[in-house]
């Protein structure tokens, strides 16, 4: 009985240590040194020196600055517009340098960089093996601006789709992409609707004056149009507009009063949460009127919403590092405050 017991424990053991080995061997191996963590991009100074980009780990306590120049030894250029995705390929938009530096996004070795077919880009998003960039062309100019096609094959643009003035951001739903059309250096107020199965402009709408911002909600686009501001000699009252996407209709609209420009929407579970007027406000997206009182008090240069925190960023005084502050939105109190570099314009996630 004592020896059939002992060889039960011995396989016990056994079995343990296999175990154990197993997990270990089938371990996935991290991705690269800035895999799950948020990276800031930097505009840096206006026309000069470099935009940068700063990491800060999943848990906050590793911080690097200029993460693009430490891994190639070389500057993104003037000014670092934004970020966008593509599978495991991040792609760098460098607005006054009219170009789009590639990289891995989890280690950020160059891949190359995408030079021709670009002028003044500012966003980029991805569906398939296709990447679009809007581009304002030449800002002085109301006739030139575009969306850029870029094979994510070759990394090269292969074609261009005219629209209106002054496109800025943008966001696919359903295979459908949505261009909101800020006005660049004027005011616009519509949306582009972009057909991705043969990349041409499907329709337009309109929505409000000066479209900054939007996010997808179940089925709905909301779009925060900022209004025309005081200084052009036509100041119009900010905007929250519903869009139901599947036929493209304007279900919703909420007026913020005319002296009112909102700015920054984004989302956090079924809140709209904006900045307006230095503070941050949030919205149940059911709620049939406006929020009246704020939740966190502040003017941030960018901002966004992810698992129950608010990422919003400092730029200071636009000369000197800024900083990313982080927000508990169940306490709606500040949890960090993370040194950056110059003008801090875009918080993305890296997971």
């Amino acid at each position: 009985m004592k020896k059939l017991k002992n060889l039960i424990y011995l396989l016990i053991v056994f079995l343990f240590i296999s175990s154990c080995s197993s997990d270990d061997e089938t371990l996935p191996a991290p991705l690269g040194e800035y895999e799950n963590g948020i990276l800031i991009t930097n505009e840096g100074p206006f026309q000069n020196g470099t935009g940068t980009i700063t990491y800060i780990s999943e848990n906050y306590e590793t911080i690097e600055q200029q993460i693009f120049n430490q891994v190639n030894s070389s500057d993104l250029g003037n000014i670092v517009q934004s970020i966008g995705f593509s599978d495991d390929i991040a792609f760098i938009v460098v607005n006054n340098s009219n170009k789009i530096e590639v990289v891995n996004r989890y280690s950020f070795e160059s891949l190359g960089s995408i030079t021709e077919g670009l002028m003044n880009p500012r966003y980029f998003t991805s569906t398939g093996i296709n990447g679009y960039v809007t581009n304002w062309g030449d800002p002085l100019v109301d006739t030139d601006d575009y969306i850029a096609v870029i094979d994510l094959l070759s990394n090269t643009v292969t074609s261009t789709i005219p629209v209106a003035f002054g496109p800025e951001k943008l966001i696919l739903m359903n295979d459908v992409l949505y261009v909101a059309h800020q006005g660049g250096y004027g005011q616009n107020n519509i949306l582009s609707v972009i057909d991705t199965s043969n990349n041409t402009l499907a329709s337009t709408i309109e929505v409000g004056d000066v479209p900054n911002s939007m996010v997808a909600l179940n089925n709905d686009l909301w779009v925060l149009c900022g209004g025309n501001p005081e200084y052009t000699g036509n100041e119009t009252n900010g905007k929250l507009v519903k869009i139901d996407v599947s036929d493209n209709s304007v279900v919703q609209v909420f007026d913020f009063l005319t002296t009112d420009h909102p700015k920054h929407l984004s989302v956090d579970l079924s809140h709209l949460i904006y900045n307006l007027n230095g503070a941050v406000f949030s919205k149940d997206a059911a709620d049939d009127s406006l929020p009246q009182e704020s939740v966190i008090s502040g003017s941030y240069y960018a901002m966004t919403a992810k698992e129950g925190k608010l990422y919003a960023t400092d730029a200071g005084d636009f000369a000197s590092n800024g900083a990313l502050k982080i927000f508990d939105l169940s306490t709606n109190s500040e949890i960090l405050s993370v040194q950056t570099g110059i003008i801090p314009g875009g918080v993305y996630f890296n997971d």
